[in-house]
């Protein structure tokens, strides 16, 4: 499926039982190719060739303090979290009920920036001085 991001050389293999997977250049292993792991591995292929450093990415790990899951957190050279990413299959709308929701991340995990995308779409919310900044284009952050 064609998504909303620059095209990439994505390494593919099928396994044993011919499903494919993906290699995951932060992981360093090849990863069953999902829906939803397409649009991440394009998302961080995009962040990476927009100058954010692989070797401080996270990838799918349990968030601190709770029971949910992230699919990307990006830190900061003092080793606090910077960006959280969270990825949707494509086939997922992203309403603006996905939108608050994630929101609430800015706060109870104390990261600064949240990256919203299917694939397809793309939101930014940014804790700003006055609240909340949400954008729907691909900037480039100030990294730290």
């Amino acid at each position: 499926m064609q998504l909303n991001f620059e095209k990439f050389n994505f390494q593919i293999k099928s396994d044993n039982n011919g499903k494919n997977e993906i290699y995951d250049l932060v992981r360093k292993k090849y990863v069953p190719l999902t829906p939803e792991e397409w649009v991440r591995q394009h998302t961080l292929h995009q962040l990476i060739k927009n100058g954010f450093a692989a070797g401080r990415m996270s990838i799918e790990k349990t968030l601190p303090n709770s029971k949910k899951r992230y699919d990307i957190i990006y830190y900061s050279r003092e080793g606090t979290p910077e960006l959280l990413v969270e990825c949707k299959a494509p086939s997922i709308a992203i309403t603006q009920k996905t939108i608050n929701q994630v929101a609430g991340y800015i706060t109870f995990q104390n990261v600064e920036k949240i990256l919203l995308t299917n694939g397809l779409s793309h939101f930014y919310i940014n804790r700003g001085e006055n609240g909340l900044d949400i954008l729907n284009e691909f900037p480039l952050f100030t990294l730290k």
